[in-house]
């Protein structure tokens, strides 16, 4: 399976440039939809110098719109940045716009600054996690209940019977037990974070989720010429780790990124933003077996859609006809 993901990064773009941004990621969300892609996700941060997406479920909806059967994934959508309330109401929403097609992993946020700016404290994430979710499952009962001593009902439910997924993401050990404890699922940054969830939901007594699958790389870039294209990538490529690599050295974790300044040879050979063949990506998705999921990110760093589009071009006509032919 294949699906996509935005962040919407594009450093030193004016309006315009960026209304072009936001077509192409829809226009591309609209390809993949009828190519049978699994799902689109889109990802949440907040006063990021290079515009970074603020507002997932707002752009969530234009999918929607644009769309058919993808799936709309919210990933991570911080929710302690989030009045609860509100949250549940505009999700709920969100999903009768796209027909029960929404899918929320929530996350806890580890940059200190969007705190600040919501006048939130970062070592609160974790109760504001637990509440968000409370919230959220009582809410789209449809039923009235107490809130702080308030009385809410949250109206109208999602299409979604009895309720949308919650997922959660995370990469500590808190996460991953808060996650079996509350959520429907948990993608962990590391494969020891997925142990440490499986352990805590066999403790609970719930289905052991069993061992980690196999994970594929969380960039891809198909190309028939892997040289020429890095070379057009690169930049692309470093701004972006550069700015996840930045955040998790800030914060004190390891948020899966390096920081590699401007040594693209460094960054190739890291392993972490692969360049392949067609064949070569037709391998890896039979590597993973039937369960595999490979999310493009098209538009990674601001990368220039025409160059975005190549690859998917041949994802197209070349890659998704052999997988089918399997």
């Amino acid at each position: 399976m294949f699906g996509l993901r935005y962040d919407l990064r594009l450093p030193g773009a004016d309006a315009t440039e960026r209304r072009r941004f936001l077509d192409a990621a829809l226009e591309q969300s609209e390809w993949a939809d009828r190519h049978g892609f699994v799902g689109v996700t889109l990802s949440e941060h907040h006063g990021s110098d290079d515009g970074y997406l603020p507002s997932p479920i707002v752009l969530g909806a234009a999918v929607a719109a644009r769309t058919s059967n993808v799936l709309i994934i919210l990933g991570a959508l911080i929710a302690p940045l989030h009045d609860p309330v509100r949250l549940a109401e505009d999700l709920a929403v969100l999903d009768l716009v796209s027909g029960g097609r929404l899918m929320v992993i929530v996350g806890g946020g580890y940059v200190e600054r969007e705190f600040q700016m919501f006048g939130k404290e970062l070592r609160d994430r974790g109760r504001l996690v637990e509440r968000a979710v409370d919230v959220m499952k009582k809410a789209w009962t449809g039923e009235p209940f107490e809130l702080d001593g308030r009385t809410i009902r949250v109206t109208p439910r999602p299409f979604q019977d009895p309720r949308p997924a919650i997922l959660m993401g995370g990469q500590s050990r808190a996460a991953a037990r808060r996650a079996a404890r509350i959520a429907d699922g948990y993608l962990p940054v590391s494969a020891e974070d997925h142990e440490e969830y499986r352990e805590a939901m066999i403790e609970l007594g719930k289905p052991d989720p069993g061992p980690v699958a196999p994970r594929p790389p969380r960039f891809l870039y198909v190309a028939e010429d892997p040289d020429r294209a890095w070379e057009q990538i690169a930049p692309y490529c470093l701004h972006e780790t550069n700015s996840y690599g930045a955040w998790g050295l800030a914060a004190g974790i390891d948020n899966g990124y390096g920081v590699y300044g401007d040594d693209a040879d460094a960054l190739r050979a890291s392993g972490e933003y692969p360049v392949v063949t067609p064949d070569q990506c037709i391998e890896l998705a039979r590597s993973l077996g039937p369960g595999g999921t490979i999310v493009l990110h098209p538009l990674c760093g601001g990368m220039d859609p025409e160059l975005s589009w190549a690859s998917l071009h041949l994802v197209e006509e070349k890659v998704l006809p052999a997988l089918r032919a399997d």
